[in-house]
C-alpha cells in the first residue's frame, strides 16, 4: 500500500464551490480521505499550507494522439497541471485511419506518416497502454481519418457503402472505449462531406452516451448555420454536442460572440450542448489560403519548401519575395501558421460563459508551436483570474476539471472526492504564470508545484519526476 497526505492546502474540489483548508489522503491511486485541515500537518505529510489543491486539469481539446506514444513524458502538459488529455479532435485521429506515404491535411498536425501504425482503434488503445504516458488519454475518433481509410479520394461525398463502413469502424471503436466522434468540416478533406454523410456515421453514437465534437464547417460569416448543422447532427445521433475552440474568426466577425453564444444557449436548453476554447486571441493550424487576408497578421511556424522562413510574419516574407500574401502562402505550402484573428472582448465573453470548458488545442509536432501548447491552463489562472478578475478561481478550476469530466462522462475523476482517482494538481495561486510566448513558445509554466496522476507523483517542486501514471481511459459502458 502506498499513501500520500497533502496537508493544509486550500482545496478547490472542481465543483465551483469556494475553497477551504483541507488534508487530502491518497492511497493506492485513489482519494481515500478529505478532511478539514489539522492545525499541524502530520509529520509524514506534504506541507501544502499557502497553496491551492485542485483536481488535475483536463485538457478538453488536444492533438496529442501520437505524442502520448512517441513522447510519453508529456512534459508540456504535466508542467501545466494537466493530468488528462482529450485526443482525436477536429476530425483527425491516430486510431482509425490508414497508414501511408501521404497524409490528408490536417493529419500532418499529429505526426509523420510512419507514426500512423495502427490498424484500428483497438490497436491504438493497446499502444497507449504499452507506452504508459504521464497523462491519462481520452480518445475520440476522427471523421477525416475514417474518410481517408474508406474513400479513394476526399473531394467528394461518401457513398452509402462507405458511410456504412465508417459507421461500423466508429461503432467498433466505441466498443473498445472511445469517448466519441469528431469532425473538422472546415478542412478541405472533410468539406465535401454532406450533413447526411456525417449523420450516417454519427448514428453509431446512439444509446452509448458518447459525444459529438466538431470543428465547425465555418468559424467566420457562416458560423450560425454551422452551429445549426452541428446541433442537427448531434440531435440525430442523440449525442451530447461539444463545439470545438469556439471563436469569432476574422476582423469582420469581431463582436459576434454574443449572438453566437445565444445560439448555443438555445440549443443547450433542449439538448446537451457545450464548447471549449483556449485563452488566446490567435489560432494555429496548417497554412490555409482561405485565412490569408490582409487584416489577419500571420506568423509562419514551419514550411516544407522554405524552412528558413519559419518564425517570420507572412507579410514580411511576401515583401521580401515581392509578391502578394496569397502567392507567398502558396510558395510556403505545406506549412504551419499562427493567425492573430480574434478580438480580446470576444475571447473574454466566450471564456467566461457557463457553457465553456478549457482546451489548449496545442500542436505538439509543430517545431515552433503556438504558446497554448505549454501555457493554456496557467494562463487562465494568471491572466484571467489573478490579473484581470474575469473569472473567480473556483469557477476557473471548474472549467478545467469538473465541468469537463461531466461533459465527457468521466465518472471517476474531475473532482476531489473520496473514492475518485487521485488526479491532483498543487499550485501557488499567487505565483502561477504561463511563460510561453509567440517568440519563445516552449517554456514551462511557473508556480505548478505538484502533480499526481492516478496517485503517481509526476511533478514535484524539483520538476518532472519521470514517473508516469497515466493510461487510456475507456468510456464507461464500453464493451471492453
Amino acid at each position: 500500500m502506498t499513501e500520500t497526505i497533502i496537508a493544509g492546502a486550500e482545496l478547490y474540489d472542481g465543483s465551483g464551490a469556494a475553497g477551504y483548508r483541507a488534508d487530502v489522503t491518497v492511497r493506492d491511486g485513489i482519494i481515500a480521505a478529505v478532511a478539514s485541515a489539522a492545525d499541524t500537518p502530520p509529520e509524514e505529510a506534504i506541507d501544502a499550507r499557502g497553496l491551492a489543491l485542485a483536481p488535475g486539469f483536463i485538457d478538453a481539446h488536444t492533438h496529442d494522439d501520437l505524442v502520448a506514444i512517441t513522447a510519453p513524458a508529456m512534459t508540456p502538459k504535466i508542467t501545466q497541471g494537466v493530468t488528462t488529455v482529450v485526443v482525436g479532435n477536429c476530425g483527425i485521429s491516430a486510431g482509425a485511419g490508414r497508414a501511408g506515404d501521404a497524409l490528408p491535411d490536417p493529419m500532418v498536425l499529429l505526426g509523420a506518416p510512419g507514426d500512423f501504425a495502427y490498424a484500428d482503434f483497438a490497436a491504438y488503445a493497446a499502444a497507449i497502454d504499452a507506452a504508459k504516458p504521464a497523462t491519462n488519454v481520452v480518445a475520440l475518433v476522427g471523421h477525416t481519418a475514417l474518410r481517408a481509410r474508406h474513400l479513394d479520394r476526399l473531394d467528394r461525398d461518401a457513398a452509402e457503402d462507405e458511410r456504412e463502413a465508417m459507421r461500423a469502424d466508429l461503432a467498433a471503436a466505441l466498443d473498445a472505449g472511445a469517448f466519441g466522434f469528431s469532425t473538422g468540416l472546415a478542412y478541405a478533406n472533410a468539406a465535401h462531406a454532406s450533413t447526411e454523410e456525417v449523420m450516417a456515421v454519427a448514428a453509431a453514437l446512439r444509446d452509448t452516451g458518447a459525444l459529438y465534437a466538431t470543428h465547425l464547417r465555418s468559424e467566420g460569416a457562416a458560423i450560425l448555420p454551422a452551429i445549426d448543422e452541428a446541433v442537427a447532427i448531434a440531435r440525430h445521433a442523440a449525442a451530447p454536442l461539444v463545439v470545438s475552440h469556439l471563436k469569432c474568426a476574422g476582423a469582420s466577425q469581431y463582436g459576434r460572440s454574443g449572438e453566437i453564444l445565444a445560439r448555443l444557449e438555445a440549443a443547450a436548453a433542449t439538448h446537451p450542448t457545450g464548447c471549449d476554447c483556449y485563452p488566446y486571441t490567435a489560432s494555429s493550424s496548417t497554412l490555409d489560403l482561405k485565412q490569408v487576408v490582409p487584416e489577419t497578421p500571420i506568423l509562419i511556424t514551419w514550411s516544407e519548401p522554405a524552412p528558413d522562413q519559419a518564425g517570420r510574419m507572412l507579410a514580411d516574407i511576401a515583401a521580401d519575395w515581392d509578391c502578394d500574401l496569397r502567392d507567398a502562402a502558396r510558395r510556403l505550402q505545406p506549412a504551419g501558421a499562427v493567425y492573430h484573428c480574434m478580438a480580446e472582448s470576444d475571447v473574454d465573453r466566450i471564456l467566461a460563459h457557463p457553457l465553456t470548458m478549457i482546451g489548449s488545442d496545442g500542436l505538439p509536432c509543430d517545431p515552433r508551436p503556438h504558446p497554448r501548447l505549454w501555457g493554456s491552463f496557467p494562463r487562465v489562472l494568471a491572466h484571467y483570474v489573478r490579473e484581470r478578475g474575469l473569472l473567480a478561481l473556483p469557477e476557473a478550476i471548474r472549467k478545467m476539471t469538473g465541468l469537463t469530466a461531466d461533459r465527457l462522462g468521466l465518472r471517476d475523476r474531475g473532482y476531489v472526492r473520496v473514492g475518485l482517482a487521485a488526479d491532483l494538481v498543487l499550485f501557488d495561486s499567487a505565483r502561477v504564470l504561463d511563460r510561453a510566448s509567440y517568440d519563445d513558445p516552449a517554456r514551462a509554466a511557473e508556480g505548478v508545484l505538484g502533480v499526481w496522476v492516478n496517485g503517481v507523483a509526476t511533478l514535484d517542486r524539483g520538476g518532472v519526476t519521470g514517473a508516469r501514471g497515466g493510461r487510456l481511459l475507456r468510456r464507461p459502458g464500453a464493451a471492453r
